[in-house]
């Protein structure tokens, strides 16, 4: 390992500690200004009574259950995300409109059931996000709200939230935290399918996409062909994973449920880190050879190109790329049946590797097609 790594994590650790924390402030009244998006969350974080902050770092093998309405500020850029201070303002910082904290899994599966049942047949899809390294429960909460409006996510949306040790030190914490949550993600995965959900995707974000991985993993060696049969769909976006512990996962999994995307960014600076970290020359999100996955039926989305943003979030921040990626309907369409992987379909390179498909994207080509949207597959 390079002598300046340790520094290099001081440094990091020290910016990001002067850097305030996301919390979440209730303002009813912020109800009458921006946009309402409900986010159901099951955590297995330990309650809290520090304002906002509702719940912290202490590990808890029992989760909680509650949800709540977020108002999405009308004041912002697409990806932008703003968290309250002394004073909140509802034009320019996400706040919840409404709390709730449910008893158990059945309080929290009847109000899912309730959610899902005033949307039309057909429509009753959940996107179930679980958060990476370093994040608090309240900034997973808020990213969530801000996909789901940016990214106009059909369905509801579910939040899993695993104990992070919210720290950039914290890394070997973390990791650990994921195996211990692993349970609590198969147990909601189960609520909400029994809620009424017809169809789950699953979205998982660094450290988030490992959780999703080995869940996905134990319910299939639980019983085989149970994994695709429990999610619709796999986004993985900046997978902070081994490469070779993920061809294992894969491989362990079978039948992988479709689409099964994979946002990857030359430029992720975080993953970059983290291979050095963990001695390796690269992570499955910074991934520069897709040869090493061809066996696998993924689709790989190279993201190096679009410069906005935050380069370990990309999906999520990059104002072009959000526009591009607006239209889930045409998106989805580009990813099924025999028509998955032809070039035309998504604006960029595509290059189709036995199984696995690269896509690199490219906001000027984005643009030039879509005009801040996706044009119909031809």
């Amino acid at each position: 390992m390079p002598r300046w790594t340790g520094a290099v994590i001081l440094i990091i650790g020290f910016v990001t500690a002067c850097t305030p924390r996301g919390t979440i402030a209730v303002e009813p009244e912020a109800a009458s200004v921006g946009q309402q998006r409900a986010v159901f969350y099951a955590t297995t974080r330990s309650e809290t009574e520090a304002p906002g902050v509702f719940y912290g770092t202490d590990r808890m093998a029992e989760p909680s259950y509650g949800r709540f309405d977020i108002s999405v500020p009308p004041d912002r850029r697409a990806g932008d995300v703003s968290y309250p201070d002394a004073s909140p303002d509802p034009k320019s910082d996400f706040l919840a409109t409404e709390a709730a904290r449910y008893a158990d899994r059945a309080d929290f599966r009847r109000a899912l059931t309730r959610d899902l049942r005033a949307l039309p047949p057909g429509e009753r899809d959940v996107v179930l996000f679980v958060h990476g390294f370093n994040s608090t429960f309240a900034e997973g909460v808020i990213r969530l709200a801000q996909l789901a409006e940016d990214l106009s996510l059909p369905g509801v949306a579910v939040h899993y939230a695993w104990p992070s040790l919210n720290n950039p030190l914290g890394y070997s914490h973390d990791r650990d935290s994921v195996l211990f949550g692993r349970d609590g993600l198969e147990t909601l995965l189960d609520e909400t399918r029994k809620a009424g959900a017809e169809d789950i995707i699953l979205v998982g974000h660094s450290l988030g996409s490992l959780m999703v991985m080995e869940t996905l993993r134990q319910i299939e060696i639980s019983e085989g062909g149970a994994a695709s049969r429990s999610v619709e769909g796999v986004i993985l976006m900046s997978p902070d994973i081994d490469v070779d512990l993920f061809r294992m996962q894969a491989q362990r999994v079978r039948d992988l449920p479709q689409p099964f995307l994979i946002f990857t960014s030359q430029r992720d600076r975080a993953l970059q880190l983290s291979a050095r970290l963990t001695g390796q020359r690269e992570r499955l999100g910074n991934l520069s050879d897709v040869e090493r996955v061809a066996d696998l039926d993924v689709t790989m989305l190279d993201v190096s190109n679009f410069r906005d943003g935050t380069r370990h979030l990309t999906p999520a921040t990059s104002p072009t790329l959000i526009a591009l990626m607006q239209d889930l309907g045409s998106l989805n369409a580009a990813f099924q049946g025999e028509q998955a992987g032809r070039p035309g379909l998504l604006p960029g390179t595509v290059l189709t590797v036995q199984n696995a498909t690269q896509i690199i994207l490219s906001p000027v080509t984005a643009l030039n097609q879509t005009g801040l949207g996706l044009s119909s597959p031809r």
